[in-house]
């Protein structure tokens, strides 16, 4: 693990050595992929078990999802299960097969995951490759295969497989450990100024935040910087 002597060392920009992302809206915007994908996903169980979708609008399955999620703190982090127990929970009260939501849960990933990245996306990351590591940690459940951006990433880990979600610090510690540097030695740059930012800097990082919607920031939290694009990250490291 990496040792107390390590995470506690100052941060200094002059030696940051890899780069971590998080991933929805931060590298691609998610709330039209998300509509669609439950609308997608929606159409599927009317087909094949429409007892659900005759009780069940997509707004109802949402009430249903955040029911759940209060009751069970392992769905907190693994976002995959929620969406898996709400169909299972709704057949269940429906009298539909329970058995078919994994094939359900198929339908409902290939279109969560069929994202456009931002332009400035892949030539940033090959830019930022040249000089620093490159990793992700991800609460969602993104599968950066199936989007085509995995080769930029040495590491990535996404909460409903480690275990723990943003702002724990130790999911920030662990992609740390994995690419063998110290805390202070990586700059993290995700949009959610709670979970990315304060998460990230609890944890020894370095963070920056991307503000592709020009959202308001909190005044009690502190980024390292503000960026627009990975053009801007390239360019702030750039000037160490």
């Amino acid at each position: 693990m990496v040792s107390a002597q390590r995470m506690q060392a100052t941060p200094s920009k002059h030696h940051i050595k890899a780069v971590l992302f998080d991933l929805d809206d931060t590298l691609w915007p998610l709330e039209a992929v998300i509509k669609r994908a439950e609308q997608v996903l929606h159409d599927w169980l009317a087909l094949h078990t429409p007892g659900i979708t005759a009780r069940y609008t997509i707004d109802n399955l949402r009430t249903l999802r955040a029911e759940l999620q209060s009751g069970n703190p392992q769905y907190r982090y693994d976002l995959w299960a929620l969406r898996h127990a709400t169909l299972t929970h709704a057949c269940t009260l429906c009298g539909e097969d329970e058995g078919r939501m994994l094939e359900a849960m198929a339908v409902f990933s290939e279109a969560r995951n069929a994202v456009t990245p931002f332009d400035d996306v892949a030539p940033g990351l090959t830019a930022l490759q040249q000089q620093y590591r490159i990793g992700s940690i991800s609460n969602g459940f993104a599968d950066l295969h199936a989007i085509g951006l995995a080769h930029h990433f040495e590491v990535s880990l996404a909460a409903h497989q480690f275990g723990t979600a943003k702002p724990d610090p130790a999911i920030f510690l662990a992609a740390c450990e994995a690419l063998d540097i110290a805390p202070h030695e990586a700059l993290h740059i995700g949009d959610d100024p709670s979970l990315d930012v304060a998460g990230a800097q609890n944890a020894g990082l370095h963070a920056g935040w991307m503000n592709r919607f020009d959202r308001p920031f909190p005044a009690d939290i502190e980024p390292a910087a503000h960026f627009r694009t990975l053009h801007d990250v390239v360019a702030w490291l750039g000037r160490r």
